[in-house]
């Protein structure tokens, strides 16, 4: 009767191997799901019999299964556009925060965002990243989840430079004017315009003024506008070689710019914030951008680095994970970064459902960092990673096992037969 043992181990087997090709099979289109597969082993019973030549004789008992094989290769990666989903491309997992604030990891980025902004997993755990403040990335504390709501504001930025791309008429005459206007933030977000006028005085020489409106400075005055700084630019076939601030002895080369302070002295800006000192910049990257060429008057650009108050509009996940908010105000700001983690051994990773996974002693613990450092793979933002697994591979499995199974089936049945045989000889 020990016989029926070997092929109920085969059945046993091919079973196991059936429920794990079915399992595959129904997770064909779970996203992050990595195709498993069992490894067998033979069982030898232990005997000390030998042959004449002195080799062991030993009676197979059958087979077990060693072990259960995941394959971590990369699935394809499906473009979703949808802002919170993230595909790892490479190694690494991202890691999640469950009930009870376990930390668990998982391929599936098929995230999404809670009333609260945080993004999270479709059961409800938070993705976990290095916070950021004010736009800056602290790597260097603990996780934290991650929130990305439209309720997130970016602090207004006071401007501390401005500027011009224009060019003046060579062809004026004396008493012609041009003129720039422009925008700048104080530190309160307030927005205050600008007006720079060029007046032609000479051939290659132009006298500047800028003024703010009278409006956004107290004490009160009764002109529309209030000058903060003139002065004198010079050209040169038509480059800018030097400028000459009114009541100044020195000529200041073009590349020095031109010290604005906003508001002047004994004035205050309206809503409190305290002022302003801006330099015009007139030279990027070495070249002037104030011209004078025979062309009409125009001002081509202008720019500041200030920014009024804004909400978050849109935000964007990028390669390393950072996570970056556009807002109403044009600023582009850092929300946070996406941590990955990564382990010695993934084939020793438990996996507990939910897409989520544990680490073991076999697995050692996590090492936690950024994306496309240590080894660790790159995030593409607003996809997600398909399963792995091949559907005719698991066809193919699928027709070996229930081969398998049928072949030690059979056998249980001539053994069955030959013991109902030697039962009837004793009779």
């Amino acid at each position: 009767m020990g016989s029926f043992s070997t092929p109920l181990s085969g059945l046993n087997a091919a079973q196991g191997q059936l429920q794990s090709v079915s399992n595959n099979l129904a997770n064909l289109n779970t996203d992050g799901y990595k195709d498993q597969s069992l490894t067998f082993s033979d069982v030898f019973s232990q005997t000390g019999a030998t042959n004449g030549s002195g080799d062991p004789l030993q009676t197979g008992s059958g087979v077990v299964v060693s072990s259960t094989d995941a394959d971590f290769t990369e699935g394809s990666l499906n473009p979703t556009g949808t802002a919170s989903n993230m595909a790892l491309s490479g190694n690494g997992f991202f890691v999640t925060q469950g009930a009870g604030n376990t930390i668990e990891y998982t391929r599936a980025g098929d995230f999404s965002t809670n009333k609260l902004g945080q993004i999270i997993t479709p059961n409800g755990e938070l993705l976990l990243g290095y916070p950021a403040v004010n736009g800056v990335v602290n790597n260097a504390t603990t996780l934290q989840p991650l929130q990305v709501g439209t309720g997130l504001i970016a602090p207004a930025v006071a401007s501390t430079t401005i500027n011009i791309s224009a060019n003046l008429n060579a062809s004026s005459s004396p008493g012609d004017t041009a003129s720039s206007t422009l925008p700048v933030y104080d530190a309160l977000g307030a927005a205050h315009t600008l007006s720079v006028t060029y007046t032609m005085t000479a051939p290659n020489t132009w006298t500047y003024a800028v003024t703010i409106p009278s409006a956004d400075l107290t004490p009160a005055s009764t002109t529309p506008n209030t000058t903060i700084a003139s002065g004198t630019l010079n050209f040169v076939s038509g480059v800018l070689v030097s400028t000459e601030p009114t009541g100044g002895t020195a000529t200041v080369p073009p590349s020095a710019g031109i010290a604005l302070n906003i508001p002047p002295t004994g004035l205050n800006f309206a809503d409190g914030a305290p002022a302003l000192p801006i330099t015009w910049n007139l030279v990027t990257n070495g070249v002037p951008t104030i011209t004078q060429t025979a062309t009409a008057s125009a001002t081509s650009a202008t720019s500041t680095n200030g920014f009024a108050s804004g909400s978050l509009q849109s935000y964007a996940v990028q390669s390393d994970g950072t996570i970056e908010g556009t807002f109403t105000s044009g600023q582009t700001l850092a929300l946070g970064q996406v941590a990955v983690a990564s382990f010695a051994n993934v084939q020793g990773l438990a996996a507990i459902g939910n897409n989520n996974y544990q680490p073991t002693a076999a697995s050692g613990a996590a090492v936690v960092g950024v994306a496309g450092t240590g080894g660790r793979g790159t995030i593409v933002g607003g996809s997600v990673e398909q399963s792995n697994v091949n559907i005719a591979t698991e066809f193919a499995k699928l027709i070996v096992a229930q081969q398998a199974y049928s072949a030690n089936a059979k056998t249980i049945t001539t053994f069955n037969q030959v013991s109902q045989t030697t039962i009837a000889m004793l009779q």
